[in-house]
């Protein structure tokens, strides 16, 4: 793919040239992309109509949306996949100095991630970042929908954080990478642990324990087991938005409608299928996986003394290694034996 260029070609089939209407979508359903077939330089002159025209109607989120996800996972190739190259080309697109410009454009990407079998693992930690980087500094696209406190975790930025999370386990595997752990471990160091929701505890110490022992389990998926919301997972085919629609209602129209519902779907739907083509191996390196080898070892001790000191949080996780692992280095046991 190749860098897009602004186009006012588009432009010109907009009943108005400063906004789009719900007109202007129906208009383009039927005439523009009529197949549903994008080429590339239509999907180029998409992204300048989006970023060119600031006035769009929910409609033209919705298209925008539907139509960028299709090309990038199910039309550009690898099929069913995303590159590295196009996971740069998007990146390259929706971002400017590290930073997602718009909360729709954080939306495709986590949509792209929640529906791809497989995408670079650095698009999946950018997308984890993009979260991060809001709670800890009270900037970016989120900052401008939401009641940010800088510094603190509140119940719908802990929601936002399994969302992305989750969306990687379709994307990229069933276990949370050294990548993913790194940015939950600055998380929790860069903000208040007084002031952080108790659901920021679960989500930490479940995520990054299941980075430390890896695919403990043969019987379901891991990552689904560590970062799903337990009354969701136990009712996977009723509306999980609804359950969830008190939570995330601090987002206001940050996102469009059904967006966490939909990621957790696509997401449960290629982990399953990933966990099935799995499993064999998975359970001959079962007990394998749930002991902390030294690389391991090495990386948890660092995390924890990286800031001078041991908070509730991670004493936590410790504790979860104990009653979980089989083996656990000597380095850690001596961490473990401060918290006793």
């Amino acid at each position: 793919m190749q860098p897009a260029q602004v186009s006012n070609e588009y432009r010109d089939l907009l009943l108005d040239s400063h906004r789009i209407t719900d007109e202007d979508v129906l208009r383009f359903r039927r005439e523009v992309f009529g197949d549903d077939i994008l080429s590339h330089t239509e999907a180029y002159k998409l992204f300048a109509l989006n970023d060119t025209v600031s006035d769009k109607s929910d409609k033209w989120i919705e298209f925008f949306l539907e139509a960028m996800t299709d090309f990038t996972v199910n039309q550009a190739e690898p099929r069913g996949y995303v590159s590295r190259e196009n996971a740069e080309w998007l990146v390259n697109r929706i971002a400017h100095d590290g930073v997602v410009e718009s909360a729709t454009e954080l939306e495709l990407l986590v949509r792209i991630l929640a529906k791809a079998r497989e995408c670079p693992s650095e698009l999946a930690a950018f997308a984890l970042a993009q979260v991060a980087y809001a709670v800890i500094e009270g900037e970016g696209p989120l900052a401008g929908g939401l009641q940010l406190t800088k510094g603190v975790i509140g119940e719908p930025e802990v929601e936002l954080l399994r969302t992305v999370l989750y969306a990687m386990g379709g994307a990229n595997g069933m276990s949370i990478s050294r990548q993913e752990a790194e940015i939950l471990f600055d998380l929790n160091d860069r903000t208040d642990a007084e002031k952080n929701h108790p659901a920021w505890r679960d989500l930490f110490v479940s995520a990054t324990g299941n980075y430390l022992m890896g695919a403990a389990s043969y019987t379901a998926p891991p990552r689904a087991e560590a970062l799903a919301r337990k009354e969701w997972l136990e009712d996977i085919d009723e509306d999980g938005g609804g359950m969830l629609s008190g939570i995330f209602g601090g987002f206001g129209k940050v996102f469009s409608e059904g967006f966490f519902d939909d990621v957790f779907t696509s997401s449960h739907v290629q982990m399953e299928e990933a966990w099935g083509e799995r499993n064999a191996l998975l359970q001959a390196e079962a007990d394998k996986n749930r002991q902390i080898d030294p690389e391991e070892a090495s990386w948890l001790v660092d995390r924890i003394k990286r800031d001078g000191g041991m908070d509730a949080n991670e004493a936590a996780l410790l504790d979860f290694i104990r009653a979980e692992s089989d083996r656990i280095d000597p380095s850690v046991m001596a961490l473990m034996d401060k918290v006793a």
